[in-house]
């Protein structure tokens, strides 16, 4: 049976989650299952759902910075403590340069990049280019 890939994306506007569901759609067809939450703890619920399956397999997840309850770095580091292998990707527009740098340095494997994004950049960011 055929593992499914999926591409978890997190953001606190829909409008954004629209977004990256045209472009992941545009680029990647049936390739992956999108899901999409508006909240971190909407998005582990639903990442705790696909760890269920066996079958399942978390791919990528990118997550906006700034969202109420948890801010996005602290979301990629817990999926990272419960998904092995996972791609994340920080998705930002409210953080300064230097946090940036700092996240990208920490060694906890989170890409960043800023809002607006450039769909050639993340879709390379996804493809592992």
């Amino acid at each position: 049976m055929k593992k499914i890939l999926n591409i978890v994306c997190v953001d606190d506007e829909k409008i954004v989650l629209d977004s990256l569901n045209s472009q992941l759609t545009r680029n990647f067809g049936n390739n992956y299952n999108y899901e999409f939450a508006e909240s971190a703890e909407e998005a582990l619920e639903i990442i705790d759902e696909l760890r269920s399956d066996d079958e399942d397999i978390i791919y990528v997840v990118i997550s906006d910075w700034l969202m109420p309850g948890m801010k996005g770095d602290e979301l990629l580091e817990e999926v990272r403590k419960r998904v092995a292998n996972v791609k994340t990707i920080l998705l930002t527009g409210h953080v300064d340069s230097n946090v940036i740098r700092a996240i990208e340095h920490s060694g906890k494997g989170i890409e960043c990049i800023y809002k607006p994004w450039n769909e050639e950049q993340l879709v390379n960011l996804i493809k592992g280019e």
